[in-house]
């Protein structure tokens, strides 16, 4: 991110803009006088090549302006959003705090697990399946394994949906506009699976498609908040390739995913931010997980959220809390890359909606938190009681 060169550019761009409209009325003046004198039969001759020579000048500083602004839009998209005042100060994660915690982080029984172990125990993750078929990074669930990710899925729906959600079904490729309107691109561009031939990316979250749905519109106040549910996979090739985690099913490339988006009035949107979060840990509450809220600090936040909350769950197998949600709000950050603008009334200047969106949940971590807390001494993993109607009422896995 180049803040010094912007502003170089962006103060050579004035600077040029205001020599050019000097030059046009210098013009303007000069052409009005070569008239009188021509109506007199003077000389216009000197006039005339001065005249050029201004033009000629104009030209050329409209040609630089017209660079800098393609150089000026393209490094404006690499600078991140600004930190809300609430946001905690700090350079690394060391900073975020805890918000709340729910439960105790203690393990279930002595020697419990990692849920990879007990899961392969039980034939419901297939790890090395996934490596041979994919590589690494890749699982394959099965039997009650893969029943529970769909139950998983369902649950978060009908959760949202009864929170007031719109349940909406997503491209799983978007095309760059999409990508650059949410933040995606141009800054984690090497991080995305893409599809050269038809210049289409894998998304890395239903975020992308979700939010693209109101790009390039005028939304009524009256009509907000709108809000979002939908379920896709997402693709992510970092994932997995910085040598931690890489175990299970704490880093990989593909996973599961339901994703809540809110288009929301300025106004209320840090309210918004507080009942997003709170809608998303009533999926982990009805998992009967321990968790807690955790505040990022501006050294750890993402490049587009002005503030944003992990929601994390706690996997005593691995003695790890895990994030299983990031809940932020952008502010007007995506809204002016996608241009989503609310209706202006009479004498109103233009306003952009916010935008907001949590994972409500994130599968993988959520299955290796429910395989270890759930864990019991017999070697089977209790199903928690509000998700065994989506389980065709089993009580156990194994």
């Amino acid at each position: 991110m180049d803040i010094e060169g912007l502003i170089a550019l962006d103060h050579e761009h004035l600077k040029n803009l205001q020599l050019s409209e000097k030059l046009k009325h210098e013009r303007n003046v000069a052409s009005e006088e070569i008239g009188k004198r021509k109506a007199q039969g003077e000389d216009i001759a000197p006039l005339h090549a001065a005249m050029k020579e201004t033009s000629a000048t104009i030209k050329t500083l409209e040609a630089r302006n017209k660079e800098i602004e393609e150089q000026l839009d393209a490094l404006l998209l690499t600078v991140p959003n600004l930190p809300h005042a609430t946001t905690p100060d700090g350079a690394d994660s060391a900073a975020n705090v805890v918000v709340r915690s729910v439960g105790a982080a203690k393990k279930p029984f002595d020697d419990v697990l990692p849920h990879w172990e007990i899961g392969e125990k039980l034939g419901i993750l297939d790890l090395e399946g996934g490596r041979r078929v994919s590589g690494r990074g890749f699982i394959v669930f099965r039997g009650d394994g893969a029943l529970l990710c769909r139950a998983l899925i369902q649950l978060m729906l009908d959760v949202h949906i009864a929170q007031g959600y719109d349940e909406v079904a997503v491209p799983f490729l978007v095309h760059r506009a999409s990508m650059t309107g949410t933040g995606q691109l141009p800054k984690f561009e090497e991080d995305m699976y893409q599809v050269p031939a038809d210049e289409l990316f894998l998304i890395p979250t239903a975020e992308v498609p979700i939010t693209n749905l109101h790009r390039e519109s005028v939304l009524e106040k009256e009509k907000l908040p709108i809000k979002y549910v939908g379920y896709t996979p997402c693709f992510r090739r970092e994932a997995g390739s910085h040598g931690a985690d890489t175990r299970g099913l704490l880093r990989v490339h593909q996973f599961d995913k339901v994703e809540m988006v809110k288009f929301v009035h300025p106004d209320s949107s840090y309210d918004e931010l507080e009942t997003l979060v709170n809608d998303a840990t009533a999926v982990i509450e009805a998992l009967e997980l321990p968790y807690r809220v955790v505040a990022l600090s501006s050294g750890d936040l993402g490049f587009a959220a002005a503030k944003c909350y992990d929601l994390e769950t706690y996997a005593p197998g691995v003695d790890k809390w895990l994030e299983v949600s990031s809940c932020s709000n952008f502010e007007d950050f995506q809204a002016r890359r996608a241009e989503i603008r609310l209706k202006k009334s009479e004498g109103e200047k233009h306003k952009f909606v916010h935008t907001l969106n949590g994972s409500g949940l994130a599968l993988p971590r959520v299955v290796a938190s429910i395989l270890e807390v759930h864990q019991t001494p017999t070697g089977r993993v209790r199903i928690p009681p509000g998700l065994r109607p989506y389980m065709r009422g089993k009580e156990y896995l194994g």
